[in-house]
């Protein structure tokens, strides 16, 4: 094929939960079904593919010779096929005469044939996806285009959030943390956004004088280097990034600026709790967006309740291609308080809660005084025994991740390349 398509070819990587953002990109489609068109559509809303610009029309391969024949072809252009092995590769060798070489190319085919990739690979094709293909499966070829085979494995962002003040949320993420580093053997980042009241500093018994204010404020000197000398390490699985937790100085943080930390941070440690503050700002809202979990913390109140289901209604619309939140409600049973019952909670907001911890401040209390976890004033309560289980499941998700999963690309539905 003409070397004007020579680009890097990469096989797809198994289906994974995690995959990264695509970066800011021109996007260009050519679908030969409505089938395909509609599932790239959805995968162009979704929140990795935000930074780039994508453009989606009917016409396959010949639609793409004649459009660029007057004027230069995008960063990536996506091709749909149903041709035979040798109509694929003559369509293409046309396609070639005015592709420019930056430019990567996956096909979109109907015909699952080794040899036909082994050619599409020697001539230069990016990717080759065997339709039909899903939205999650497009965005995470686009996203492997730009990836770095030599760079670390992308950290899961598990972000922890509370209905309202004083739920709990920031004790029960830095429990969840200590657990997955300590029983669960998982380098685990803490990272507290919480800049003037945050608490991780006082629930590990650590100086408040965090150093993720210094990233914030120049996001574009930010890498692991800095990242790692801004850390404090709590032993030799556990990380925290906190804040100052002073309010000495006016604070004022910007999306981006969350953005390129939590970018970096990521390939610092498979996995990484964020404590997110009860309020609501462009930054808060982009870091929950983001995450690939979010946690989201409640007690059977009314406040709470209406808060919570803001809160999953919101995120449900905005991630249709991510699992729903997680509910945990916390507090249960406080003498004398009027509740919500458990089920009535979960079906107000259509989620049931993954896990329901009892009111215990008698553990809760002397773990904060002494600047430790519930697990280590109290391993045998049963807060201690609902965090740990929620922190068991946790962790097997995160190790799901490196299991091999359904894919569209062409080698994992080749009985040689299928998980046994």
């Amino acid at each position: 094929m003409n070397t004007a398509m020579q680009t890097s070819p990469q096989m797809a990587a198994p289906h994974d939960e995690l995959v990264a953002l695509v970066p800011r990109v021109d996007i260009h489609i050519f679908c030969e079904t409505q089938e395909t068109g509609q599932a790239i559509q959805v995968a162009s809303g979704d929140r990795r593919m935000s930074r780039a610009h994508v453009t989606i029309q009917l016409g396959g391969i010949a639609a793409a010779v004649q459009v660029y024949q007057s004027q230069p072809t995008p960063n990536v252009l996506v091709v749909e096929t149903h041709g035979s092995r040798d109509q694929v590769m003559a369509e293409l060798a046309r396609l070639a005469e005015v592709c420019q070489a930056t430019t990567k190319v996956v096909v979109i085919g109907h015909v699952n044939d080794v040899i036909l990739y082994r050619e599409l690979v020697k001539a230069g094709i990016s990717e080759y996806m065997v339709a039909p293909v899903t939205s999650v499966s497009f965005i995470e070829a686009i996203a492997n285009l730009f990836s770095d085979p030599k760079a670390a494995p992308l950290g899961r962002i598990v972000s922890f959030v509370g209905a309202k003040g004083g739920v709990g949320s920031s004790t029960i993420a830095h429990n969840i943390g200590w657990a997955l580093s300590q029983r669960q053997n998982i380098d685990t980042i803490i990272t507290d956004l919480d800049l003037a009241f945050g608490t991780a500093a006082l629930n590990f018994n650590q100086d408040g004088a965090g150093g993720i204010m210094d990233a914030l404020a120049q996001p574009d000197r930010v890498d692991s280097t800095l990242i790692d000398r801004l850390m404090t390490k709590l032993g030799s699985k556990l990380s925290l990034l906190n804040g100052p937790s002073t309010v000495d100085r006016d604070l004022s943080i910007e999306a981006h600026s969350v953005e390129t930390i939590l970018n970096v941070v990521r390939y610092s440690a498979p996995l990484v709790i964020v404590d997110v503050p009860n309020m609501w700002a462009p930054w808060i809202k982009y870091t929950l967006l983001n995450s690939d979990e979010i946690i989201i913390t409640a007690t059977p109140e009314l406040p709470a309740l209406r808060n919570a289901k803001n809160l999953v209604d919101m995120l449900k619309a905005a991630r249709p291609n991510d699992k729903p939140p997680r509910l945990i409600l916390n507090q249960v049973g406080v003498p004398k308080r009027p509740e919500i019952p458990v089920n009535d909670f979960a079906k107000a907001i259509g989620i049931q809660p993954s896990a329901v911890i009892p009111h215990d401040p008698q553990s809760f209390g002397m773990a904060q005084g002494n600047g430790q976890m519930v697990f280590e004033v109290a391993p045998k309560s049963k807060s201690a025994e609902v965090l740990g289980d929620f922190a068991r499941n946790l962790a097997g998700n995160q190790k799901a991740t490196a299991d091999v999963k359904k894919s569209s690309s062409l080698l994992a539905k080749l009985p040689l390349f299928k998980k046994k």
